[in-house]
């Protein structure tokens, strides 16, 4: 059933996603009377399972569930309908329109994932508003990993800074990382004094090759053990209270929580000495402790979520801002993948992994967010300048514009045919990627 839902998820997504750019085609084309001979939803390979003729447009359902598109008259494209470039340009045909009405009909699509994506961010920020655990409430500073210790960060450091930016939310610490450039500046507090480091790029490049920020938690916030509540009868009957602040086992120092699981579990099945800081007082209460290493307490959650509420006109900039900052991100990633030194191509995801980012069960907040994001991913792709995506397309009109001399068909076509086969091999990699991640390794 939960691969059900991401299936659905996905599919509805897709559907909307690409109905959409390629309505930004049709419309934009559509103004500048350039008939659009197809409009499909999902792919018509041999048959159709709707078709139906309005004006010069037929509108239709295919059967394979993968996208859509549409077929804008006298245009290369992937329907290589040769036979109509081959007679002489009509007045309603795309190649015959001046080069800016062209470039404006390529950049539509692209253009409408965009506008999709800010009005759907626009709706969460109004709806949801925006929730987020602050850096600022990490009074602790945070526990680092092995190889975050390799980049420079310390036990106890509270992050102030990453590359200039200030961290807001505990969450944007792992993307701020990865993306990291080089001589990439941390600022941080140690042991109550200002500190700045450089990120190790070295070290950063072998932890991209070796996926470590998938494998392993880099960082954890440091939260003392404070009680909440008593859970079982022997909790109760040791004299702990609510309140209490445990900062200690057998007579060792244990200032955080986090390190408590690991050794309680040693004393499985035995009785744990606990150091208890209670108001001015440290009193030394005894627990038993059970065959899973636990001992009955339910620890004060010190993750405090925030929420910042939009009414209907500040969710508009605030939209704005995230449509933004998410192409920011999403583009400054493409640049790290295709660096072959960073190894981040191995990451690069077919369906099965773009399915997988959906949660497995229904989550209206979850799927718009996901959406959002999938949009500028379209977006983001389909302006690279590779033959076949809107971007190529639109390098050889913007010659046009720019030289006065248009591009011949038959380059178009080649263009065409070379786009197509790198698109297929990107394809072909990114799902060759996830069968080897999920039924391989």
């Amino acid at each position: 059933m939960e691969i059900l839902i991401k299936v659905l998820q996905f599919f509805m997504s897709l559907t909307l996603l690409v109905a959409v750019h390629e309505f930004g085609h049709f419309i934009v084309a559509r103004i500048f009377k350039i008939r659009v001979e197809k409009f499909y939803i999902f792919f018509d390979a041999g048959f159709s399972l709707w078709k139906k003729k309005f004006g010069d447009t037929e509108y239709g359902l295919g059967w394979l569930p993968l996208g859509g598109y549409c077929k804008i008259a006298g245009m290369v494209d992937e329907s290589m309908d040769k036979e109509q470039l081959a007679a002489e340009p009509q007045p309603w045909e795309y190649r015959a329109k001046p080069a800016w009405q062209r470039f404006f009909v390529l950049i539509a699509g692209v253009t409408m994932n965009v506008v999709l994506a800010f009005f759907i961010y626009c709706g969460i920020s109004f709806s949801y508003g925006s929730q987020y655990i602050s850096n600022e409430d990490m009074i602790y500073g945070y526990e680092f990993s092995q190889s975050a210790e390799q980049l420079g960060f310390r036990d106890g450091d509270r992050i102030v800074t990453i590359g200039g930016e200030k961290v807001e939310n505990i969450n944007s610490i792992l993307p701020k990382i990865l993306l990291a450039k080089e001589n990439c500046e941390v600022e941080v507090v140690r042991e109550g004094a200002p500190y700045r480091f450089v990120l190790n790029n070295e070290i950063l490049n072998i932890m991209r090759k070796e996926n470590v920020f998938e494998s392993e938690q880099l960082y954890s916030p440091l939260v003392p053990f404070v009680v909440d509540s008593l859970a079982s009868p022997t909790s109760v009957q040791s004299g702990l209270q609510r309140g209490d602040r445990i900062i200690g086992i057998g007579g060792e120092s244990v200032p955080y929580f986090n390190h408590y699981a690991e050794r309680l579990a040693k004393l499985a099945n035995a009785t744990a000495e606990l150091q208890v800081l209670r108001g001015a007082d440290t009193l030394t209460l005894s627990i038993p402790v059970n065959a899973e290493g636990k001992i009955g307490v339910i620890s004060e959650n010190f993750f405090k979520v925030r929420t910042e509420k939009y009414n209907f006109f500040e969710a508009i900039p605030a939209g704005a801002r995230l449509t933004a900052k998410t192409i920011k991100n999403y583009w400054d990633q493409l640049v790290l993948i295709v660096k072959p030194d960073t190894g981040l191509y191995k990451q690069v995801g077919g369906f099965i992994a773009i399915g997988n980012i959906f949660p497995s069960e229904w989550d209206w907040h979850q799927f718009w967010s996901m959406t959002a994001f999938l949009s500028i991913i379209l977006a983001v792709m389909n302006i690279i300048p590779i033959p076949g995506l809107d971007g190529g397309h639109m390098i050889f009109t913007f010659w046009e514009m720019v030289t006065g001399r248009k591009v011949s068909d038959k380059v178009l076509e080649v263009a065409q045919y070379i786009g197509m086969a790198l698109i297929l091999a990107l394809v072909l990699f990114a799902n060759g990627n996830d069968i080897y991640r999920f039924f391989i390794k």
